[in-house]
């Protein structure tokens, strides 16, 4: 399976009356602080994958994943294969990953505010220290399909596919430092 995802800078007040226009239906809130593992043995900067513990919280509490994300596979956006899976405790999977040789190698925190539009997520995400975007993603095995559906989304949200940033943003934030 595949996250296809586009994202661009956007300002979120000119595009919550868009979508509310679009009738896409929130679906909540979340502040999100993940955590970037580096490898013991090969740079993950190098083979563009990357393996992170997310604790998300949200009005119910707070929860944690783990997620590897693989090379990204087009030139077009930022699909990638993902591979994510709940943990019950996120200080103990740190702490399985650290013992074996993963090192903390950064951190992105961000608010994300959900939308559902059909199949895909639109994420109005402020990101501490970059500021604001939006990512448009859906998880898919046609990626081409896929890709074009979050073109046209993005699209009709009067946004230009074309400024479209393939950065993840633990890039973004370390090309900024």
């Amino acid at each position: 399976m595949y996250e296809v995802e586009l994202k661009v800078r956007a300002e979120h007040d000119r595009l919550r009356p868009r979508l509310e226009s679009m009738d896409a239906a929130p679906d909540g809130t979340v502040s999100q602080v993940d955590t970037y593992y580096d490898h013991p043995v090969r740079e993950f900067a190098e083979t563009d994958e990357a393996l992170r513990i997310r604790r998300e919280t949200d009005d119910s509490g707070e929860r944690a994943k783990v997620t590897y994300k693989g090379p990204l596979v087009d030139a077009a956006s930022k699909t990638r294969e993902e591979l994510e899976t709940g943990v019950d405790d996120g200080d103990t999977m740190a702490g399985v990953l650290e013992s074996v040789g993963f090192e903390p190698a950064a951190t992105v925190e961000k608010r994300r505010e959900r939308f559902r539009c059909g199949e895909y997520t639109v994420a109005l995400d402020t990101v501490d220290g970059l500021g604001e975007f939006v990512e448009v993603e859906t998880e898919a095995e046609a990626v081409e399909s896929a890709r074009e559906g979050a073109v046209e989304l993005l699209e009709r949200l009067g946004l230009d596919p074309a400024d479209g940033i393939r950065t993840s943003y633990l890039g973004l934030l370390l090309d900024a430092a």
